[in-house]
């Protein structure tokens, strides 16, 4: 076995190893864990004044990107906005709905996906060069960072949940007007928003409803 190959296997190992002694740690989470993240959350619109620092950002980021992708392409950025100033220009672009929503929240995530992640993967994917898969391929780029970028989103307001935040995810706005504020020189995409912060929960309505299995499901 020559040195690389050597080194791989090492490293395969050692991945291997580090889910076993997961799973023997925590197998599974509990049910109150399970509520807090998915069953019992709530989207929420209204907000404390209860700031979040940007170590909790940091953290939250380090949590998401841990999240599985397509060829591990990891194609969504974050744009956190904070300022008085940022949040000007984040409000042409809302519905008139939403801009309170926005401007109470501590801090507006803009969950964007980069047209040009594929130029990543000599560090994504070191051990294959899957760049000529993307390169000059348009609609496979949109599709592959959309999708993703998407999934990534949705760890995102999870991994915001487990760690106690709240979450109010928005789609009613203009992408064109977020990516002309916030994008012109990189080229990112704006997926949708995410306000996070400590909700103010007597904003709260009813919990809305819920197909149950066998509306939506079939085993086949």
């Amino acid at each position: 076995m020559g040195e690389g190959a050597e080194k791989l296997e090492g490293l395969r190992q050692r991945a291997q190893d580090a889910v076993r002694s997961l799973r023997s740690r925590k197998a599974t989470l509990d049910d109150d864990s399970i509520d807090l993240i998915l069953r019992d959350a709530r989207s929420h619109y209204a907000w404390t004044d209860r700031p979040v620092s940007d170590e909790l950002l940091r953290t939250l980021f380090e949590i998401t990107i841990a999240g599985p992708t397509s060829m591990n392409t990891c194609p969504a950025r974050f744009l956190f906005v904070r300022s008085e100033e940022q949040k000007d220009r984040l409000a042409k672009s809302l519905k008139p709905k939403n801009v309170e929503k926005m401007r109470s929240a501590p801090v507006t995530a803009i969950i964007a996906w980069d047209p040009l992640f594929w130029q990543k993967l000599d560090f994504l994917f070191p051990h294959e060069d899957r760049k000529p898969m993307f390169e000059g391929k348009e609609a496979h780029c949109h599709d592959t960072a959309f999708r993703n970028s998407t999934l990534q989103g949705a760890y995102f307001m999870i991994a915001a949940r487990a760690m106690g935040l709240d979450v109010g995810a928005m789609s009613g706005f203009s992408n064109q007007i977020v990516d002309e504020e916030f994008f012109g020189e990189n080229g990112w995409k704006s997926n949708f928003l995410c306000n996070i912060g400590y909700a103010d929960e007597t904003a709260l309505f009813q919990k809305l409803p819920r197909f149950d299995f066998d509306d939506v499901c079939e085993i086949v």
